[in-house]
């Protein structure tokens, strides 16, 4: 049996499956010597292998820093795996539609197999604001997004990804148990809305609300981010109603209604 599988295998497949994993933990890319050093593949392979993604899309190469890093092509087909192809679509005029009433960055994510995932933003307005990279990785237990999602989904989902979660400490205010979570997520569902009170990143702050699908089910988040010196309490509260708003029409673009339940 094990030499009949050994037939169909192809090498150079699961090499180039390979490179997309690795280059997928790092955001900034990493050279041709890097790449075949790391994943013990000779350099005529990796070349091949890396020129023939590029010219398939879904790499880029710099040609100043000579790295190569993902594209977004992958998020794409992620999506298309979800059902969920047209949420890009959707959210996008939204997330402009936001960033354009509160002037900070907006920002849109989904969940990935452990962690959320930032997929698209609308940059603020403001000299100062906050870029992310398409594909990073967010925590669950202390994002604005992670919460939003996190608190309607169904039970067994949640406790799916909860048992994932590690509560990694960045500082005083970040939650760190899961019944201190628990309570955090009932919270959310009360009002509709999650923060991220400098619970990561001291000075920073993040407001977001969930996006539901056609099932209710809880597909998204959308989030504003900025620093506390200009996210008083009192803009946070006005803000929350914008994210609100462009919250619901994503939902019912999507076919969501209020009538249907939320897990």
């Amino acid at each position: 049996m094990e030499k009949a599988e050994e037939n169909y295998k192809v090498p150079n497949l699961e090499k180039g499956i390979a490179v997309l994993e690795y280059l997928s933990l790092r955001a900034d890319g990493e050279t041709l010597q890097e790449i075949k050093g790391a994943l013990e593949i000779s350099q005529t392979t990796a070349y091949r292998i890396l020129n023939t993604l590029v010219r398939l899309g879904y790499l880029l190469y710099n040609e100043d820093t000579k790295r190569y890093k993902l594209s977004r092509k992958l998020l794409t087909l992620g999506f298309r795996s979800l059902n969920e192809h047209n949420l890009l679509e959707t959210v996008l005029p939204r997330l402009r539609d936001l960033r354009d009433r509160v002037e900070e960055t907006a920002c849109f994510g989904v969940l990935g197999s452990k962690k959320g995932i930032f997929i698209e933003q609308a940059q603020g307005h403001h000299t100062f604001r906050f870029v992310l990279t398409p594909g990073k990785p967010f925590e669950l237990h202390c994002s604005a997004p992670g919460k939003a999602i996190m608190a309607y989904l169904p039970v067994t989902v949640r406790d799916r990804y909860l048992s994932f979660m590690e509560f990694t400490r960045f500082n005083e205010r970040t939650i760190i148990t899961r019944e201190k979570y628990l309570e955090e997520l009932e919270k959310v569902r009360q009002r509709g809305y999650a923060m991220d009170n400098e619970e990561e990143l001291s000075g920073v702050i993040c407001v977001g609300a969930p996006i539901f699908n056609f099932t209710g089910y809880p597909c998204g988040a959308i989030w504003i981010s900025g620093p506390k010196d200009r996210l008083s309490p009192d803009v946070v509260k006005s803000s929350v109603v914008h994210i609100k708003e462009i919250a619901r029409q994503v939902s019912a673009e999507l076919g969501y209604s209020k009538a249907q339940k939320t897990y």
